[in-house]
């Protein structure tokens, strides 16, 4: 087998310092001449040198990863969130590290001191689990560069991009009032995080001073929460329905039909979120749609400002939301 060509060989065969073959492929390069650069790289590539990762830790002085905490992989929701993430941190030459924390409070202690113990360069949470508390105590209060992204929010001691979850809410409620339904549901987690109480609290509002009656569901963030939340639904007089993401819109779709009930005949449903499976369900699903990978792009965007410099103002970004009307919902008379 071949010996594995190490630094002191690509400056061997360059004729440069091995501190010179260090900086140049370590991110310096513009400090030397290009003829310099291209005889480095060309060693490199007639040699197949592959720096060894532990000891470029040690030159650039940071890992180039970056922690994620996520609350559930399996919604398409965070694919999404994951494609605009992965595309910023590309560009910086920065991979992640992702974790799966399924909404156990104890799961993200781990991950995070794991996560801490590999010396990741930053983190990105988007899961509404732990606490603010422990994220000031485990991160802030260690210096660890974060930023809160979707179900989070903080009182301005981190960084965060959210989208305008309560104008959301309001125009969910807008539509279908607007269609003449008079007895909302809205199916969602009662206890659910801070995200979606904006989103109550914006349908909410739309709903004031009209005649309207509004009844909450108390369901999971999932299909199987959807799926049986159709039985309570049934059970009501409601004929709008806003589910506070798709998945759950997803399941009302099979509960619903397992009961012999049509959308929008029977019940006009909107989501929340604008996955790409709502345009693949039949009927075609009416949801608020979220920026998604613009959300993750725009964190790990400001994840790699707050990196660079660590003492600036926290700053908080908001991104716009719209209806996306298709065919879950229709006009009802009285």
């Amino acid at each position: 087998m071949d010996k594995k060509a190490t630094i002191k060989d690509v400056a061997r065969f360059s004729g440069v310092s091995i501190a010179t073959v260090s900086l140049v492929l370590n991110g310096n390069a513009h400090k030397f001449s290009p003829a310099t650069v291209a005889k480095v790289m060309e060693a490199k590539k007639e040699l197949n040198y592959s720096p060894n990762y532990f000891a470029q830790r040690m030159v650039i002085k940071g890992s180039k990863t970056i922690g994620v905490m996520l609350s559930d992989i399996s919604n398409p929701f965070f694919g999404q969130l994951m494609a605009g993430v992965e595309k910023a941190l590309y560009q910086e030459d920065f991979v992640t590290v992702l974790c799966n924390a399924k909404f156990d409070i104890k799961k993200e202690h781990d991950y995070l001191e794991e996560l801490m113990r590999r010396g990741v360069d930053g983190f990105i949470i988007a899961t509404p689990a732990i606490s603010n508390e422990a994220l000031c105590e485990m991160l802030h209060g260690n210096n660890h560069p974060f930023i809160v992204i979707d179900q989070k929010r903080t009182q301005g001691f981190s960084d965060s991009v959210v989208s305008d979850d309560f104008e959301g809410g309001r125009l969910a409620a807008e539509h279908l009032i607007g269609l003449g339904h008079k007895r909302l549901a809205i199916v969602m987690p009662v206890d659910g995080a801070e995200n979606l109480q904006n989103r109550l609290r914006g349908f909410k509002k739309a709903c004031e001073n009209q005649a309207v009656t509004i009844t909450i569901l108390d369901a999971s963030m999932s299909k199987a929460g959807g799926q049986e939340a159709a039985a309570q639904l049934v059970e009501t007089n409601a004929t709008g329905v806003f589910a506070i993401n798709d998945e759950t819109a997803f399941g009302l779709y099979r509960g619903l039909a397992d009961l012999g009930k049509q959308i929008p005949e029977d019940y006009s449903i909107v989501g929340y979120d604008n996955v790409e499976m709502c345009e693949y369900v039949a009927p075609r699903l009416t949801t608020i749609a979220q920026p998604i990978e613009d959300l993750g792009e725009a964190a790990a965007q400001l994840l790699m400002k707050r990196i660079k410099d660590p003492d600036k103002e926290a700053e908080a970004i908001q991104l716009p939301v719209k209806l996306m009307d298709r065919c879950s919902t229709r006009k009802v008379e009285g």
